[in-house]
Order: C-alpha cells, then sequence, then structure tokens
C-alpha cells in the first residue's frame, strides 16, 4: 500500500522515476503549472504591493482533482518538480492548492533522473525555496505588467491583436539593428593575389602579403597591376620557413545556450526543438532491460561545472576507450561563463553515465534524440579529454620585391580532437592544410598567379544560433527563455525567416519605433540586464521582489501616460499586387507571414485565400518539360522545389535546380550547399563540381 504522493511535471519523468521508487509511492503529473496569472485581465494589484491573483488554469480541474482525491490516501506529498525558479513556483502552487503545511521538508529536487541520484534526493527533502518563488513571481508579474499595459496601446494605435514583451522586444530591436547596419553598409573593393607554386611533384598555393618588406593592402586593380609587374619574370624562391607547435583546447561541457548553438550549426535543429528533445533525454529513455533512464543531466543551465563523480567515470573510460595520453593528469574544471549573471545552480549538460555509448543505445532512441544525445555525450567527453597539438608552417617566398607567404598546420595529436571538434556561424573548417617539404633557397616553379577582385561584406543576418549568443552575451534573458523568445517573434509577425536568417517586417519596425519612443527603457538592453541582475538577487535572497517591481513601476506609469496621451494612430496599409483573386475577382494583397511574405485576398474576412508568392529557378521542369521548376515552402516553412504544373506533374525537390544540364549525362544539375562549400551535383549520374560562392 502506497504511502507516499509524488508529483512531478510530465507523464514521461512520472514513469521513469516511478520505476525508481517502488509500490509506497504514488507518482502523479500536473502537466506543467496548475495555476496562473487570468489572461482575461492583468491579475495584478499594483496598489496593494504588487499581489497577484493566481487562478487554477483552464483545462486542469480534472488534474487537480485527481491530486488531491491522491493525496487523501497518503501520509505525505512529496513535490518533485524541475530544479529551477519554474519548477520551484510549480511546487509552491502545488503545495498552495493541496494545503500542505508551510515549511513542510515535501521538496525533492535532482540534477538527473537515475536511480541513485532520485533516491538520494528523496533522502534528504526541504523546504520550498520562497527566494526562487519569488524570483519567478517577480518574473511573471514583471512581463504581465509591459504585456498587459502596452498591449492595448499598440492594439488601439496601430494593429488589434498585437503584443509587447520585456524580452521579446529587445531581440526584435537586435534584428532590426543589424538590418540597418547591413542597409547602411557600403562595400569596400580590396584584392588577393594567389600564386600556385610547385616544387617536384607537389603543388601548393601561397598569398601575396608584402612589397619591399611591408605589408601591404591591396585597394584596386591598378594596385594589383603594380604588384604583377613587379614579379614578373620573377623567380620564386623560399626565403623563410616558420615551424612552431601550438595547442588547441577543448570546448567546456555544453550550457543552454551552447548546446542550441551548436544543435543548430550541426543538426539543423531550432532552439525550441532542441529543448524538446533534451527535456525527453532527461526525463528517460526505454533501454529495454535496463528500464528507463534520464539520458542526461537538467538541460536549462549556465554552469559548466562538473562533479568529481563524473570526471572520475570520465578519467576511466577515456584511458580504458582511447588510451592514458588521452586523458590529463588533473582533470579539466571550467570556469563559470565570463557573464556576472551566471547562476552555476546545477551542472552542466552532459550524458548521465559516460559508459552509455550513443551507438550502443540507439535503437533505444528516436533519430532525434539519438543525434542530440550523441551531441552531447561527445562534447562532454571530448571536454575530459587532453588537448590537440598541432604543428604549424608558416613559409615566406620571394618574387623580387614582393613576398608571398604559405600556411599549412598538422594534427601532430589528436587529443580531444579524435572525438569532437566544436562547430562555428562562419563554415570554416579544421581540416590539416598540410604543405610539401620546404626549406630555404628552394626555387619553386610558377604554375599560375591568379589575381581576385572582392568586396568586403556587411555583417550577417541573425540566425537562431548567433541571436541567442548575442541575447546570453548581452546578459538578456536566461536559459529558460531563449527558444519561446524566438518562438513569440516570428507568432507576433515581428520578424520573418529567410533562408534561416530572422529578417524584421514592416510591423516588427512599426511596433518598435513607438516603443523607441514612449518605452525607451524597455528595448534598452544595459536595463534589461541590470532587471535580470536584480531578479537574479532576489533568486539568491538578497533582493526584495516587492521593490523590484515597485522601482520598475514607478517610471513606467508615467511612460504609459503620456503614450496613452502623445501616441498617433497609424494604419498599416497592405501593398496591392497585380494579382487577382480567383475566387472573388478582388486584388490580392502582400501579407508577411512567419516564413516570409504570401499573398492574401484584400476581402478578407469575406474571402480567406492565399497563396505563396512563386520565385521563378528559370529552369524547365525536367519531368514534364512543359512546367517551370519554382521555389516553394512546406507547411513547417522548409523550402523545396517543384513544378508549376502541380498536382498533374509531381516534381519535386529539396535542392535548388541549375539551368545548365550535367555535362556527362545531360541530366538536372542541383546545388548542394555545405559547410565545405558551394557543388552541382547530377541526380542520376556521379558528376559533381565544386563552384564558387557568389557572395566571396
Amino acid at each position: 500500500m502506497a504511502d507516499s504522493l509524488v508529483i512531478v511535471e510530465s507523464p514521461a519523468k512520472a514513469k521513469t522515476i516511478g520505476k525508481y521508487l517502488g509500490s509506497k509511492y504514488i507518482v502523479k503529473a500536473s502537466m506543467g503549472h496548475v495555476r496562473d496569472l487570468p489572461k482575461s485581465q492583468i491579475g495584478v494589484e499594483v496598489e496593494n504591493d504588487f499581489n497577484p491573483k493566481y487562478i487554477t488554469i483552464r483545462g486542469k480541474g480534472s488534474i487537480m482533482k485527481e491530486l488531491k482525491d491522491a493525496r487523501k490516501k497518503v501520509k505525505k506529498v512529496y513535490l518533485a518538480a524541475d530544479p529551477d525558479r519554474e519548477g520551484e513556483a510549480i511546487a509552491w502552487h502545488l503545495a498552495h492548492v493541496l494545503d500542505l503545511e508551510e515549511g513542510e521538508s515535501c521538496r525533492v529536487v535532482f540534477n538527473e533522473i537515475t536511480k541513485q541520484a532520485v533516491k538520494d534526493a528523496f533522502k534528504t527533502p526541504r523546504q520550498i525555496n520562497m527566494d526562487l518563488v519569488n524570483a519567478q513571481q517577480a518574473r511573471r508579474i514583471l512581463d504581465r505588467l509591459v504585456g498587459y499595459k502596452i498591449s492595448p496601446l499598440l492594439w488601439k494605435k496601430v494593429k488589434k491583436g498585437l503584443s509587447a514583451g520585456r524580452v521579446q522586444s529587445v531581440a526584435v530591436k537586435i534584428i532590426i539593428d543589424r538590418e540597418n547596419e547591413i542597409n547602411d553598409f557600403v562595400p569596400e573593393e580590396y584584392w588577393s593575389i594567389l600564386a600556385k607554386l610547385g616544387i617536384g611533384k607537389n603543388e601548393f598555393e601561397a598569398k601575396f602579403h608584402s612589397i619591399d618588406g611591408t605589408k601591404r593592402e591591396l585597394h584596386n586593380e591598378d594596385e594589383v597591376k603594380e604588384i604583377l609587374e613587379a614579379i614578373a619574370k620573377q623567380k620564386f624562391t623560399v626565403t623563410e620557413v616558420k615551424e612552431r607547435e601550438r595547442q588547441r583546447h577543448p570546448s567546456p561541457p555544453f550550457i543552454t545556450s551552447s548546446l542550441q548553438q551548436e544543435a543548430a550549426r550541426k543538426l539543423n535543429f531550432r532552439a525550441a526543438k532542441t529543448m524538446s528533445v533534451a527535456q525527453q533525454l532527461y526525463e528517460g529513455v526505454d533501454l529495454g532491460k535496463e528500464g528507463t533512464v534520464g539520458l542526461i543531466t537538467y538541460m536549462r543551465t549556465d554552469s559548466t561545472r562538473i562533479s568529481t563523480v563524473a570526471q572520475d567515470e570520465a578519467k576511466e573510460f577515456i584511458v580504458g576507450k582511447y588510451g592514458s595520453d588521452f586523458s590529463p593528469e588533473t582533470p579539466r574544471q571550467y570556469t563559470k561563463k565570463t557573464s556576472a549573471n551566471a547562476q552555476d545552480a546545477h551542472e552542466a549538460i552532459r550524458p548521465t553515465s559516460v559508459l552509455r555509448e550513443p551507438d550502443e543505445i540507439k535503437s533505444f532512441m528516436s533519430r532525434d534524440q539519438y543525434r542530440l544525445y550523441k551531441l552531447i555525450w561527445e562534447r562532454f567527453v571530448a571536454s575530459q579529454m587532453t588537448s590537440a597539438i598541432l604543428d604549424t608552417l608558416t613559409v615566406d617566398i620571394a618574387a623580387g620585391r614582393a613576398t608571398f607567404r604559405a600556411v599549412g598546420s598538422k594534427v601532430r595529436f589528436k587529443g580531444f580532437m579524435q572525438v569532437y571538434v566544436e562547430g562555428n556561424d562562419d563554415g570554416s573548417t579544421d581540416e590539416d592544410k598540410l604543405l610539401p617539404a620546404l626549406k630555404q633557397g628552394d626555387v619553386l616553379t610558377n604554375k599560375d598567379i591568379e589575381p581576385k577582385q572582392h568586396f568586403t561584406q556587411p555583417p550577417p543576418r541573425y540566425t537562431e544560433a548567433r541571436l541567442v549568443k548575442t541575447l546570453e552575451e548581452l546578459g538578456i534573458g536566461r536559459p529558460s527563455t531563449y527558444a519561446p523568445t524566438l518562438e513569440t517573434i516570428q507568432k507576433r509577425g515581428y520578424v520573418a525567416v529567410e533562408e534561416k536568417k530572422f529578417v524584421p517586417t514592416e510591423l516588427g519596425e512599426l511596433v518598435i519605433e513607438q516603443m523607441e519612443q514612449f518605452f525607451p527603457e524597455i528595448l534598452d538592453v544595459e536595463f534589461t540586464a541590470h532587471m535580470e541582475e536584480d531578479l537574479d538577487h532576489v533568486e539568491e535572497g538578497e533582493g526584495e521582489w516587492v521593490k523590484v517591481l515597485a522601482d520598475f513601476y514607478k517610471s513606467f506609469e508615467k511612460r504609459l501616460e503620456v503614450a496613452e496621451e502623445e501616441m498617433k494612430e497609424i494604419e498599416i496599409e497592405d501593398e496591392v499586387s497585380d494579382e487577382i483573386c480567383e475566387k472573388c475577382g478582388r486584388h490580392f494583397v502582400y501579407k508577411m507571414g512567419r516564413f516570409g511574405k504570401f499573398l492574401a485576398c484584400s476581402g478578407f474576412p469575406d474571402c480567406r485565400n492565399t497563396k505563396p508568392i512563386v520565385k521563378e529557378t528559370g529552369v524547365n521542369c525536367p519531368t514534364c518539360h512543359e512546367g517551370q521548376v519554382v521555389e516553394r515552402r512546406s507547411k513547417k516553412g522548409r523550402i523545396f522545389y517543384g513544378c508549376t504544373r502541380y498536382p498533374e506533374c509531381d516534381f519535386v525537390s529539396w535542392d535548388k535546380p541549375i539551368s545548365k544540364p550535367c555535362p556527362q549525362c545531360g541530366k538536372l544539375l542541383v546545388e548542394k550547399r555545405t559547410k565545405q562549400g558551394i557543388k552541382h551535383n547530377c541526380t542520376s549520374c556521379d558528376f559533381s563540381e565544386e563552384v564558387q560562392d557568389q557572395e566571396d
């Protein structure tokens, strides 16, 4: 007969924990929060110390009844929600609803869902931490005040259905500021000169470096001609060979933001998907005979700390699998990230046991679970390995007055690179660039001289990974807020996604323009980061949550009054297209959705006809030879290519078709983009060629 009730957030977590605790425990799921502020009103008594008016969330009545009935049958209740502010708040709300005594030791927390960790946690239950609860309440109330006070103004002055958010508004402004940088960017011309040189049967490349012993940047074609004249008919002779050894150190284990960034780079996961799959790995996967096990530690963390138990296990594994040379003498310690706001409440994200190698348990996981677990496992193992040793070679080559330079590197000892190398946003790789054996005095063969014109590029638009990194560096938001923030700004139509990069919409720009004029502190990065610090102080017991809200509201209330009086009404007119709606005869207008522009009937809501804006590729359909291949979007926003005669013709391709035919078989060529570059591949034979990126 069970004598204890354990409440967690999800059925998956309940199932895993239930197996560890046995028959004396009933384990139930609350399905997340059970109480919240009402949606129909602000729900905060501003004049009464910001007292929140919580209500049972709609649809949770049956769950609450089930939990209350279970409560009556047991002597003890344990609240085992996730180990963060949100989890603490869920536990506090449950304690209130179930009439648990204040100060009762009912809270159980664990950083990983393994048998030992769960059993140890139940040996030392604690009281609900009201500092954590108050930090969560303060954030919730703060966001409610901003959203429910500014949003009605935007409905009245700009467009119905708009919303303003404290963190989301800053994120949109960052995207708009970057777009303005791009629009204002003036490209500057520069040139490079590449020499293709040979010695014996070996060929390699060297770049122009200096003239008359002075490093020289080439800005125009005239300067290039001057260099070409100076090296005409000159011998290329090796003047100096420098060899040096350098070490490359492993990256620290994942925190929330770095996991989201790397999953975007290597797995093409959006932030929301990364967190969803990570939650599944944390809550538990059925491993057959071993049962259901949580495979990773808690995934909302900004700490790189690793427990000594995990380090010892990793060391033993690394020595056994790769050899003692791959394990450092003392375990690697990673300091907290540079931000003063890092909480260090949990360990870094790591496998609960390094002995569960990804490929050995692959059959028990979905494809997404396996890929993310493998990434986390490899990153952690690599973080506990020795540094890589690289030999770098720098060769200076004289050609008359000019000097060319060739740089090569070779990995002498792989170290952590045996397991994992961190990705990067610019797509460069860490492949060896080998040079032939060269010595001072060697005379080289001039195979070719290639001058090339370039133009400086504007800063890139933000991808999800770049934006998460920027928000983290600026101290905006916290690990749990990155993914929902990115989702919200897209759903509201403030930004669109084009080629996996954020582009501000006209609506987003209008809203931010009004916010900048009337609520500048909401968009001020330093103000927002300082607010996050204040909330952290509350969590640490060093600040009063009511004072934090009162200090904010004092100036915010005045700005609301000014905005109510002075904000002008703005009428957003849709751009009318030349296309006619085939259903009602009215003109289509351009609208902006979360995946970019589309056409909608101007007769909305009477006519709800919409259609995508077709981008032509200039390629005839290879299947029916009558239609044209155009760019389309799937329901999830992914770009693909199809025939204009669909559904009569079913041609479809995820890769962009190329207008020229395959030189070997005459069939369709498609463009393949990878981090290594762009290739044209034949869809019928094995032909493949590398092409120059037009942006270069």
